[in-house]
């Protein structure tokens, strides 16, 4: 069995350790301060918890360390706002450490990084979410079971699809890395939110003839966010793929950008290769 592959959650009392599994990948030892689902209970709309997701670490070019990070809603229909703080914080350090504030329902792989440094060694980074009454708590630690390659799946020579915001800017790949793109606009006005896709590798035989799917996501900001399409497949290399979002709250919000290739969501269980981006909005 992939050691990242695990089942339903027992059901715990104050405090108790569980080792949960969801997905295909595991979310590490996680503390719960609530009882959590039966192994054999229905799916809920809403009520359910949030729990972080370790998908894995990597080493970079510098010698530092990126944690790799998901979560696993396990509402089938109600997302979460809930703001960097008490119920949604990193230790140690500053309790906002770049984390989502809103959570979409399902799980969602790999969302953000948090970078340590080369001499981490040891020691763990602890994301806990207090979600519907229940406070999950997982730790990131450099375990020798959970290095990850995001930028290559060497089985298959695959890579994750790029993204370009500006016409001739740079382009980003693979788990996110600060702001990709910024736009501003006024609130409940749709402001255009544009991306070119490429992808390395052919279509293998019997998928489907698509380069990429990019999707479009809030991940933090103070309202609502509609976008007019929420999910492109783009046919052709370097094809421009345009939406629109519209935001009912001024304020500033981060967007995230989305491009899987044919290895599906969270790269069927091996950590690659797709590729997230942060595109900041001010919204007036």
């Amino acid at each position: 069995m992939n050691p990242r592959h695990f089942g339903a959650p027992m059901r715990t009392t104050a405090m108790c350790a569980v080792v949960l599994f969801v997905a295909g990948v595991g979310l590490g030892v996680a503390q719960s301060s609530q009882g959590a689902a039966m192994p054999l209970e229905p799916a809920r709309k809403s009520g359910a918890s949030v729990t972080p997701a370790f998908e894995g670490w990597y080493q970079n070019p510098d010698g530092s360390y990126s944690l790799l990070i998901g979560y696993y809603n396990r509402n089938t229909a109600e997302t979460l706002e809930i703001p960097a703080g008490p119920n949604n914080m990193i230790e140690p350090g500053e309790l906002d450490q770049g984390q989502p504030t809103h959570f979409q329902t399902g799980r969602q792989w790999g969302v953000f990084v948090i970078k340590v440094p080369k001499d981490f060694g040891g020691t763990n980074v602890r994301w806990t979410i207090e979600a519907n009454g229940e406070r999950n708590s997982v730790p990131f630690t450099l375990n020798k079971g959970y290095p990850v390659t995001p930028f290559k799946e060497a089985g298959m020579s695959n890579s994750p699809p790029s993204l370009t915001f500006a016409g001739n800017g740079p382009k980003v790949t693979g788990p996110p890395v600060g702001i990709a793109a910024e736009l501003t606009g006024k609130a409940g006005e749709a402001i255009a939110l544009a991306v070119s896709v490429e992808d390395d590798k052919g279509i293998a035989p019997g998928k489907s003839a698509n380069v990429a799917t990019v999707s479009f996501h809030k991940y933090r900001g103070p309202g609502g966010v509609k976008f007019d399409n929420t999910r492109v497949s783009a046919k052709q290399q370097g094809e421009r793929i345009s939406v629109k979002a519209s935001f009912d709250k001024a304020g500033e919000y981060i967007v995230r950008v989305q491009a899987n290739d044919e290895s599906g969501e969270g790269g069927g269980g091996f950590q690659c290769c797709w590729t997230n981006a942060y595109v900041k909005v001010h919204v007036q």
